[in-house]
């Protein structure tokens, strides 16, 4: 099943004619289920596109449509939203209709008509054996650290800090580092890296329901430095369309595969941007030493931490510290009421030179006093993720999950 992740809300997709039946699933779930989004479907020839689209938990799928078979139905789906766990509903007279359906793939079935606890507590059962198999299956994976970058406005130099941490950290650590270019709007790392941009994100999107390692090392550029990239589609691209769970899937995917992966993000901060912010081990905010920069930085805390966000999931840095006329930095510490982490300090005619040829600055000016400052920047992450606590034997981020998805769980199982 499709892996419920600490920031995730449990995604049931329903198949089914009747809305009295919506109505009444819809009620058992208020009831019984916490953090939670049923969607409907009323015709079986969409489902499967929904499915694709949604990355559901849970399908529940009814017996009564017309002009399609149940088996076929669960067929499908299985086959485009592989990671959802199906469970058919049907009538008493319907017991071969149920054995086919979980001979299709189905995980199981219940009968109708549905009795509100005995449907909840088959529900809870299903997600429950679920998520502990992919906790084992994660407990046995890489886990790879995820930074995302991201600036209170354009010119920041957020995109330079996130490129030459990145390759700071493989050179360091010999560890495997995966780049992602989420400013969709003005995407930069093909010219930053000198790439030839060919493949980017959206073939992943075409075929998200089937992804696996063999087709994202496939999508992923190759850089000299030994980073992978997965770049976004160029400027001008029509539409890509993007869902929450979408974004989740990709994360999680190359967070199993690869040691770092950092994210270079755009503006604005919407709910898929957010979706990327969620997934963050660390938020790295690229800030300039000046007024405009510093009002809107004050403004992206402030949604942040309205996210939840705890302050030490945010670090702040100081780009172009030594710029002539800048703010200083204990004032701005003052400002924002936070801990600058670090900062670089400021040479523009360089850092455009090397933007300029596609060169990073780690390599190609690796004595200068940015490169350096970047550097010790990457060394904070790593000696950061080596503080970092191991986990307990009892994960606290699945227990509160459980709970949270799961809010009644003592009436189901008394």
């Amino acid at each position: 099943m499709a892996r419920l992740g600490p920031g995730d809300t449990l995604r049931i997709l329903l198949i089914a004619e009747r809305e009295g039946l919506r109505e009444q699933i819809g009620q058992i779930l208020n009831q019984y289920a916490g953090d939670h989004r049923l969607f409907w479907v009323a015709q079986a020839e969409l489902a499967g596109k929904r499915a694709e689209d949604l990355l559901p938990h849970l399908i529940l799928v009814d017996d009564g449509l017309s002009g399609a078979a149940t088996p076929t139905v669960v067929k499908q789906l299985v086959a485009l939203a592989p990671g959802a766990a199906v469970l058919v509903m049907v009538d008493e007279h319907g017991m071969g209709v149920a054995r086919q359906a979980v001979l299709s793939g189905a995980r199981g079935f219940v009968i109708k008509p549905l009795v509100a606890e005995e449907f909840w507590s088959t529900i809870y059962q299903l997600l429950v054996q679920a998520q502990n198999s992919n906790e084992e299956k994660t407990t046995d994976s890489n886990n790879g650290r995820v930074i995302v970058f991201v600036g209170p406005k354009g010119g920041t130099g957020r995109t330079m800090i996130t490129v030459n941490s990145a390759i700071s950290l493989h050179q360091q650590t010999g560890q495997s580092v995966v780049l992602i270019d989420a400013d969709f709007s003005a995407p930069a790392l093909d010219v930053v890296l000198n790439l030839d941009a060919d493949r980017d994100i959206s073939l992943l999107l075409a075929r998200i329901a089937r992804l696996d390692r063999e087709l994202v090392e496939s999508v992923l550029m190759h850089h000299s430095s030994g980073l992978r990239v997965l770049l976004a589609p160029p400027p001008g691209y029509v539409s890509l369309e993007m869902s929450l769970p979408q974004i989740d899937q990709i994360i999680a995917c190359l967070r199993e595969m690869y040691d770092w992966v950092l994210v270079d993000l755009g503006l604005p901060l919407d709910e898929n941007n957010f979706a990327f912010l969620d997934s963050a081990d660390r938020i790295v905010m690229t800030v300039l030493p000046e007024m405009v920069c510093l009002r809107n930085t004050r403004l992206m805390l402030d949604q942040m931490h309205g996210r939840g966000y705890p302050d030490d999931k945010v670090w702040v840095v100081l780009n172009r510290a030594t710029i002539n006329g800048g703010i200083s930095k204990r004032d701005i510490e003052d400002r924002l009421h936070m801990r600058i982490r670090h900062t670089v300090p400021d040479d523009q005619p360089l850092v455009s030179f090397s933007v300029n040829r596609g060169v990073p600055l780690v390599v190609s000016n690796e004595r200068s006093a940015v490169a350096k400052a970047v550097r010790e920047l990457a060394e904070q992450f790593v000696d950061d993720h080596t503080a970092k606590t191991p986990p307990s034997d009892t994960d606290p981020v699945s227990v509160n999950l459980l709970q949270r998805v799961f809010r009644r769980f003592g009436s189901v199982n008394a």
